[in-house]
């Protein structure tokens, strides 16, 4: 038996393996440019965020103050203000379309992957592709023709129209997002559980959903961000309003989003800037949200693995 050198064992005295053959070093050049390459191509993607996130922060750093939080708009020929309003109802309307399209969303995805089969759950995931493509305008169009139109008066804009189109937004991002989740949880935990005398319905409440907990909060943090950063079905639906109102049916009420586009299209330089401050502020809100959602999870899945 041929002895081996000290290069050619392990540190635990095994022998080392060794790339041989003709085709190692081509192999191992491609391996080389592919990760070059993909590296290139993360970078060539990031740029365009880089450069929106610099531009936005740089314009509205300046704006962002107490006084931006706390004060309803001015004129916009006139410098001051802020969008305290839009702050209040985009928290509104948000909260109560997460409240209404999570639920939904996450029993339909746990139904399409535990017990959906056939036909229906067919139509469920081709309703749901449809729904992520269509103009977020034709959902504001279609809250405005069933809910303030076709109420013949009994509702008007507000927050609850608003909150339903969000809510239609968002559902879709959702049901797929969660889909995926639950897709890659392991079957042997469900054997696992069902091995132990659980039921379905208990395996799907305590080990399936805990286990896919970060995932589903990073989920539904991309739903939260889509429906924060809507503006097209709330000028059809919220309308807008420089107050601060907290009814929920049949007073036009604020978004941040609205006020960003108000501001963005007049000539005046203060509605201007306070516009740039406004999308700061939306980004910073999203950024904030998304890392609480991250942080939740892993506690979640932490104290579910002990």
């Amino acid at each position: 038996m041929t002895s081996l050198t000290p290069e050619q064992l392990t540190a635990s005295g095994h022998p080392r393996l060794t790339v041989r053959g003709r085709g190692a070093a081509r192999r191992t050049l491609a391996d080389r440019t592919l990760k070059v390459l993909l590296m290139i191509v993360m970078v060539l993607a990031a740029i365009p965020l880089v450069l929106i996130v610099a531009q936005v922060a740089q314009r509205g750093l300046g704006v962002i103050s107490w006084e931006f939080l706390t004060e309803r708009e001015a004129p916009p020929a006139r410098e001051g203000g802020g969008y305290a309003a839009g702050f209040v109802g985009t928290g509104i309307m948000v909260l109560w379309a997460t409240a209404m399209a999570l639920p939904v969303g996450l029993a339909a995805a746990v139904y399409l992957v535990d017990y959906g089969r056939g036909l229906f759950a067919t139509v469920i995931r081709f309703f749901t592709d449809v729904m992520t493509g269509i103009p977020s305008v034709f959902v504001g169009l279609a809250v405005y023709a069933l809910l303030i139109v076709g109420s013949g008066g009994q509702i008007s804009f507000g927050a609850f129209p608003g909150a339903v189109a969000l809510a239609i937004v968002m559902l879709p991002i959702v049901v797929r997002s969660s889909e995926e989740v639950l897709k890659t949880v392991s079957d042997e935990l469900r054997r696992g559980a069902f091995a132990l005398g659980a039921r379905k319905w208990q395996t799907t409440m305590k080990v399936v959903l805990p286990a896919a907990g970060p995932g589903l909060a990073t989920g539904a943090m991309l739903a939260v961000a889509r429906a924060t950063g809507e503006t097209a079905p709330l000028i059809l639906t919220a309308f807008g309003n420089i107050n601060i109102i907290t009814d929920l049916f049949n007073v036009a009420i604020g978004a941040v989003p609205l006020q960003i586009y108000n501001g963005a299209r007049q000539p005046f330089a203060p509605g201007i800037e306070r516009a740039w401050g406004g999308a700061l502020a939306l980004l910073v809100i999203v950024l904030v949200l998304t890392v609480l959602a991250r942080w939740i999870g892993n506690r979640a899945l932490k104290a579910h693995r002990v």
